[in-house]
Formats: structure tokens, C-alpha cells, sequence
């Protein structure tokens, strides 16, 4: 993605070269179910919302946008991942303990609950379905749930402790062999890797202000903070050695970030519209404006769609360029931070 072998301190500028064509509004459909939390798209191509407010998941059509089913969870749901024809959810209640809930796309019902400790503040699913990331924070530690979708059970992997730690935001490397963990603490934040056999985190790359999202692609992190100083900006780490190779300020007070498919764009929510990011030539190429104000969005590199969901329960579908970009024989890279790894609190018994 990232030309790494840019000298660090570099600044390059590329030609002027033209933005992605507008995004063009294909459909909008409002669920009727309340603020949309999450988004994503099934394998058979239908599009899942969370709603918190109606502890419900909705089922759209994604050509047509129709809602096609409302499946009914045991609490709020926020976040959602899916694989195939299953939807993990996280859910929040009052009454009992935080859940993932495991719907089945086809049948439109759910499979099963995993009730988990702490509060779920992050979701992940492996690259070929078989587990499940749940990360949790609780009163000054950190941990991750991997549930085993096989065998369906789950176990626990301490991360870290410290005053206000988090965890922002969870991805999968390729291989599923490691996860990636963006955590916010009361003295900065970074993005941890953690091997998933062995439990032991293997690296930290520091950051610095709070982390909004998290994507990863062929070892590089597209890392998304927001505080009112900068307002957004996307860091781009080299995982490998922690290394940041590029930044990209966007300003505003973006939310969320999510990757297309082949990984040439990231689309990043702000406050009235969606940014699309050329992750080659790290420049914002297109801008998509909303109605409403954006709580989320996916993309489905396939159909040439990227869907955006509202906080008035409203999803809208743009059709957008989501083909990859001619190589650049110059790419864009700000200059080079070199961050001191910070320490982490061990964790106790």
C-alpha cells in the first residue's frame, strides 16, 4: 500500500492528478428502527444495522435497500462483524452482562449468546470465520475474548491495565495469526499486537491522541484519532517496526473508518459527510455528502457500493469508484515519526 522505503523525514509531493468520479445516490431507505450503530455487509450481499435503541438488528436488501427482516437481541447492539452467513453482535444491558450474539443471516434468527465480562467495546471476526474478538474494558484493565465459532466456546487474553485504559478498536492480520488492538489510556494511546495462540503481546506502536478506528492491510495499520488539537487524522504504521510512515490530516471530528476490499480506499465518517482516502497516494479524493448526519459505513468493493448509515435510522447507498489506482511512480508521505514505545502496566493476578 505505503511506499516504506521513502527515507524517514521525506516530504514528496505527487502530481495533481483527478479525484475519484462523485459518488452517485443510488437508493435511501429509512429503517424506521431508530440511530443506526454499526454497519456491514453479508457474503450473499445483504446489508445488517444495529439499532441500540430497539435492541434490533435489521436485514436489508443490498440491491434494493428493502428492509427484509428485523431480528430482535437480547440488549442494545452496537458493533457487528459477519463472515459468511453469520452476524456477531455485541450487545449491552442494564440487566445482565454484555453479550455477543451470533446470528444466522439465511434464517434470520439468532444461534446462539456468549455473555462476557466487562463492557465490549470493540469486534473482530478471523479471516476464515473460525473465531471471534470481543475486546473488553473494565475498571483499569484490558482483555480480549476469543470465541471459538467451531467449538463454541470461548477464552480470555489479559492484555494490559492502566489509569483509563480502553480498547478503541480490533483487526485481524491475514493470516489470523495476530490481532491488532487500538487502546486509548490516560497517557496517550497506541496500537498493540498480540499473538492469538500464545496470548503475549509482541509490539507496540504509540500513537498518541485518542483512537477512533482501526483498518489493516498487507502490514500496514490505518490508524484513526480525533482531539480537538488536530481534529482527525489517519496515521499510517508500519507494523513491522511500529514505525509511522505517513500521515494524513483531515480535521473535523471523524467517527469511524473502514476499508474497501482491495484496500486502495479508506472511508472515514465525519460529522456530515464520508472522506475517501487513497491509501497509495494518501490524499483525500472524494467526499461524500449526507443528509444526515453519518454514524457508519461499509463498502462492497463487488457492487461498486459504499452504504452509509445515519443517527435518523436512515441508509443510503452511493455507487463510487472502488477499482484500484494506477501505481504512482511518486507517493505522498509525511514526514516520519519515530515514537517511543510505551510502557505497559503488567498484569496482576
Amino acid at each position: 500500500m505505503v511506499d516504506f522505503s521513502m527515507p524517514a523525514g521525506a516530504l514528496v509531493t505527487e502530481h495533481d492528478r483527478p479525484a475519484d468520479p462523485a459518488a452517485t445516490v443510488l437508493g435511501s431507505v429509512d429503517v424506521r428502527r431508530g440511530a443506526v450503530g454499526d454497519i456491514a455487509g453479508s457474503s450473499a450481499g445483504a446489508i445488517l444495522t444495529t439499532h441500540p435503541g430497539d435492541d434490533s438488528v435489521a436485514l436489508l436488501n443490498g440491491r434494493t435497500l428493502a428492509v427484509e427482516a428485523i431480528i430482535a437481541v437480547p440488549g442494545e447492539p452496537v458493533a457487528i462483524a459477519t463472515h459468511g452467513n453469520r452476524a456477531y453482535v455485541s450487545t449491552s444491558s442494564w440487566t445482565h452482562k454484555d453479550e455477543v450474539t451470533v446470528i444466522d443471516t439465511v434464517a434470520r434468527r439468532v444461534l446462539a449468546r456468549y455473555p462476557l465480562a466487562d463492557s465490549i467495546t470493540a469486534l473482530a471476526v478471523s479471516p476464515d470465520g473460525t473465531r471471534v474478538f470481543a475486546g473488553r474494558t473494565g475498571d483499569g484493565s484490558i482483555a480480549v475474548s476469543v470465541i471459538d465459532t467451531v467449538a463454541e466456546r470461548a477464552r480470555s487474553i489479559e492484555v494490559a491495565t492502566g489509569a483509563g485504559i480502553g480498547i478503541d478498536a480490533l483487526a485481524v492480520a491475514a493470516d489470523g495469526r495476530r490481532l491488532h488492538i487500538a487502546t486509548t489510556d490516560a497517557r496517550g494511546s497506541a496500537v498493540l499486537t498480540v499473538d492469538v495462540e500464545t496470548g503475549l503481546v509482541e509490539s507496540a506502536a504509540s500513537i498518541g491522541a485518542p483512537i477512533r478506528d482501526l483498518a489493516v492491510a498487507d502490514g500496514t495499520a490505518y490508524v484513526l484519532t480525533s482531539d480537538r488539537t488536530r481534529g482527525g487524522v489517519v496515521h499510517i504504521v508500519e507494523l513491522s517496526t511500529g514505525r509511522i510512515a505517513g500521515i494524513v490530516e483531515l480535521g473535523g471530528a471523524p467517527t469511524q473508518l473502514a476499508m474497501g476490499a482491495d484496500k486502495s480506499r479508506v472511508y472515514v465518517v465525519d460529522y456530515d459527510q464520508v472522506l475517501v482516502v487513497c491509501t497509495l497516494s494518501l490524499r483525500v479524493v472524494n467526499t461524500i455528502v449526507v443528509d444526515g448526519r453519518p454514524s457508519c459505513v461499509s463498502v462492497n468493493a463487488q457492487s461498486g457500493r459504499c452504504y452509509v448509515a445515519d443517527y435518523d435510522g436512515r441508509v443510503t447507498a452511493f455507487g463510487v469508484d472502488t477499482t484500484a489506482p494506477l501505481t504512482y511512480s511518486e507517493f505522498v508521505a509525511s514526514n516520519a515519526l519515530v515514537s517511543d514505545i510505551r510502557d505497559l502496566e503488567p498484569v496482576t493476578a
